[in-house]
């Protein structure tokens, strides 16, 4: 079987020695340098020809999704043997869909961005996890195979963990995840709770949001 070697992004990192602790793959080695002026020098220093290639990188940020691009975009032009991009958090999941005439739909972009990479010889994959809705997965072009994964078993350990034997409710952060979220508080035999956002201007034109969120008098929210 080919060899496996691991990259990270800086910020995902930790996840990556994580990964490593568990596994017996290579660890990817590269020169980071970022300049004054807001650019980033990277050198991938270790030998990728001819093996596996696992990439642990969020979009949680412009920044983040250009330093994913480019690391992936440097192994497949170094002759990566194929391509394995580990997104746990895909940013503006939530701007799946126009809702307004005009509206950018973020998520498709990103999608495009990551579907135009060259293709290696056993082919890019890209691997997520929990998306806000599971359409973003139909936004990745032919070059690129999305699979979605879903965490309801680890998110069930570590609530249990939190709360250490007390009493709790889960709640959602927002409406859009609420089916979710009472799913799994079923699983839990605990109590869901809602938090509900309106979205308006504030008079600065600065996007506000007014949250309400039913009251649970002597419960702990996870």
């Amino acid at each position: 079987m080919p060899q496996k070697i691991i990259f990270s992004t800086q910020r995902y990192d930790y996840l990556k020695q994580d990964i490593l602790a568990i596994t017996n793959w290579e660890n990817g080695q590269m020169e980071i340098t970022d300049f004054p002026d807001g650019e980033h020098y990277h050198r991938i220093t270790s030998n990728v020809s001819g093996k596996e290639v696992i990439i642990v990188g969020g979009t949680i940020d412009d920044c983040e999704t250009l330093e994913l691009f480019d690391l992936a975009n440097g192994c497949v032009q170094l002759g990566a043997l194929s391509l394995n991009m580990v997104i746990p958090y895909f940013g503006y999941s939530t701007m799946e869909r126009a809702v307004k005439e005009g509206e950018i739909v973020k998520a498709k972009n990103r999608a495009i961005l990551f579907s135009s990479l060259p293709a290696t010889s056993m082919g890019n994959k890209v691997i997520m996890i929990d998306l806000h809705a599971d359409g973003i997965s139909y936004y990745f072009e032919s070059k690129i195979r999305p699979v979605h994964l879903y965490a309801k078993d680890i998110v069930k350990e570590a609530a249990l963990e939190i709360a250490d034997g007390q009493p709790f409710i889960l709640a959602s952060t927002d409406a859009g995840r609420a089916k979710w979220v009472e799913s799994l508080a079923n699983d839990l035999h605990v109590q869901p709770a809602f938090v509900f956002k309106n979205e308006f201007r504030g008079r600065n034109g600065d996007h506000c949001y007014q949250r309400q969120c039913e009251e649970h008098a002597g419960d702990h929210l996870r």
